[in-house]
């Protein structure tokens, strides 16, 4: 995202590979899962007629020994994968409650005003900008896909059209002034440059304002076996320890890290510029030594996490095998970008799983990249009838199965994917 304005996605590699750390620039990199040539996750194919000329890229993850930070070292130009957009934030009751909380959380630290200005980065349709609207706030958006941007102009969110980068974010302090707050939720992982990205954010907010960004936790995703969070708009798999090292770059001190339940446990990271503040706080110190002691910058520790991922793809092809042979009708719940990357690394197509439900009506029509599952909307479990409902969303996992007490009622079951398959009622 710190590519110059004036390149356009025609004049660069629609693919590359990195020969060196995107945190720190260091060259040893050591791979430790491979998850095989994948399509993009969000890819979302409108026919049949295109199944035959789908793209696939190398999904594989690497340890750098200098730093710790986890990453791909395969770049897709971020044009193609964020200038038009399929995911919104706004289809689902978790999000909704977790953005309530969230800005009143932020609210609350920084006794917001209503001339305090605050922007979040990857903006999305506005859905958490528009929590902190009903408290007040100034707000403005920045969203590089230009048609989730619409959607939240729509909305009445105050959106800019560009991709982030340390030169965006002394623009945007020039035009609107520095901001209270600058928010970054699942975009740090997105961008090839973190340092420059964070960077733009210190640019961007006031002295006695706060950088917050929210990203998956690499602890829970290792913990929870989580390996379907790897697809490769995640360029990055923040350790805390990589994240405060990250910071430090970019002129920020972390003050506080809260630990939130939200995409199957996430990190929110609270940085302060570093001339209003000291060192990083010592709570927050003493977690990045825990993670160091829990193996998670370990090699070994690491290719342990890529054998249960085996393990996980065998038991997973041998139960929906089973049940299939069994004559149970299996059908999925969500076409996340997560579930794409399981999808497609256990070889789980139509002929195991015909179809999967979204209730994104920006998927909905489609069909889900490289297994090629018809999306259709949610109404179609009742139609169809399934046994078993593979649950592909499961970070929602309880929001499903409390909106389909209906199916459950009926006799139907739930499969959970992670960490190891199991059927639930």
């Amino acid at each position: 995202m710190s590519e110059p304005a004036l390149v356009t996605a025609r004049e660069r590699p629609v693919h590359r590979r990195r020969s060196s750390c995107r945190g720190c620039g260091g060259t040893e990199l050591q791979q430790f899962l491979d998850l095989g040539r994948q399509p993009l996750a969000n890819a979302f194919l409108r026919s049949e007629a295109e199944f035959g000329a789908e793209p696939k890229y190398p999904l594989t993850l690497h340890l750098c020994a200098s730093c710790g930070l986890v990453q791909l070292i395969d770049v897709i130009d971020p044009e193609i994968l964020f200038g038009s957009y399929l995911y919104v934030t706004g289809t689902s009751e978790t999000i909704a409650a977790h953005n309530r909380d969230y800005a009143s959380t932020v609210a609350g630290l920084l006794n917001l005003a209503p001339a305090d200005l605050v922007v979040e980065v990857a903006s999305n349709d506005g859905s958490l900008l528009r929590c902190f609207q009903r408290l007040g706030a100034r707000v403005l958006g920045v969203e590089p896909a230009s048609n989730i941007a619409e959607l939240a102009r729509g909305a009445g969110v105050p959106t800019e059209t560009v991709f982030f980068d340390r030169l965006e974010g002394a623009r945007l302090r020039e035009s609107h002034g520095p901001a209270r707050v600058v928010l970054g939720n699942n975009v740090l992982a997105h961008v090839d440059d973190p340092l420059g990205f964070l960077a733009g954010a210190r640019q961007l907010v006031a002295d006695d304002g706060l950088v917050i960004v929210e990203v998956p936790s690499f602890a829970e995703m290792v913990e929870r076996l989580e390996y379907d969070t790897v697809y490769h708009e995640h360029l990055s798999y923040f350790s805390l320890a990589a994240l405060v090292r990250l910071a430090a770059g970019a002129g920020l001190r972390v003050v506080r890290v809260d630990r939130v339940p939200v995409h199957g446990g996430s990190l929110r990271l609270y940085a302060a510029p570093a001339g209003s503040q000291g060192e990083h706080a010592a709570e927050v110190l003493a977690a990045v030594a825990e993670e160091v002691r829990a193996g998670l910058t370990s090699l070994d520790r690491l290719r342990g996490f890529a054998a249960q991922v085996e393990r996980n793809r065998a038991a997973l092809v041998a139960l929906l095998k089973r049940l299939r042979a069994e004559g149970h009708a299996i059908g999925a719940y969500g076409a996340p970008a997560k579930g794409n990357t399981l999808l497609n690394f256990c070889g789980v197509g139509t002929e195991l799983v015909p179809y999967t439900v979204d209730r994104n009506p920006l998927k909905v029509g489609r069909y889900t990249p490289g297994m090629h599952l018809p999306v259709l909307p949610v109404e179609a479990i009742r139609d169809r009838r399934p046994d078993f409902l593979l649950i592909l969303a499961w970070n929602f996992a309880e929001e499903i199965m409390r909106q389909q007490a209906e199916f459950a009622a009926g006799g139907g079951r739930f499969i959970l994917p992670l960490p190891m398959p199991e059927v639930v009622t």
